[in-house]
């Protein structure tokens, strides 16, 4: 429905600002023939401007309905990531990470190489990776991919969660 009124917006705009051009072309040019009665000229041009300003005010309303629902998609987004993040603090408590470990975990999580990590830290790249190889240990996993793979099956299972989140209705 909304891509039809936004068609029909289109089409009432361009049939007016066709008009008002033509108008003018003709004129400019001497194309017309025979003139108009100026009855109807008026009747024309009082049409084409409340085209145009109808269309002006429908895409006011077509603009203001898009910004709230970008909004809306933005706050479901903040609260899916906000149902990660907890996500990833329970199960970085359930494997019992050090603070350190767990900036390690969740920059590795990240994508982040060792030495963008060692960087951050402002720690060796040798202390990153024996912080990852813990963190591997206490987790269960023998690498990166595994570790990411433990998220996506419990964002997996708890879909239902992550999806109640992002649907929870927005706070005023």
């Amino acid at each position: 429905m909304r891509r039809v009124a936004i068609l029909a917006l289109f089409v009432v705009q361009a049939l007016c600002a066709f008009f008002f051009v033509s108008d003018i072309l003709s004129s400019l040019l001497g194309l017309r023939s025979t003139p108009l009665a100026w009855e109807l000229r008026e009747l024309l041009e009082i049409g084409a401007a409340l085209g145009l300003i109808l269309g002006l005010i429908l895409g006011a309303l077509v603009l203001r309905r898009s910004f709230r629902d970008r909004a809306r998609a933005e706050a479901r987004l903040r609260r899916a990531s906000g149902a990660f993040m907890d996500l990833l603090s329970e199960r970085f408590d359930d494997w019992g990470l050090t603070p350190a470990e767990r900036d390690v975990a969740l920059f590795s999580i990240k994508g982040m190489s060792t030495a963008e990590i060692a960087g951050l830290r402002g720690t060796s790249e040798g202390t990153i990776k024996a912080q990852t190889n813990a963190i591997y240990r206490k987790a269960g996993v023998t690498g990166r991919p595994q570790l990411l793979s433990l998220f996506i099956e419990d964002l997996m299972r708890d879909d239902g969660a992550v999806r109640q989140a992002a649907k929870a209705p927005d706070a005023a």
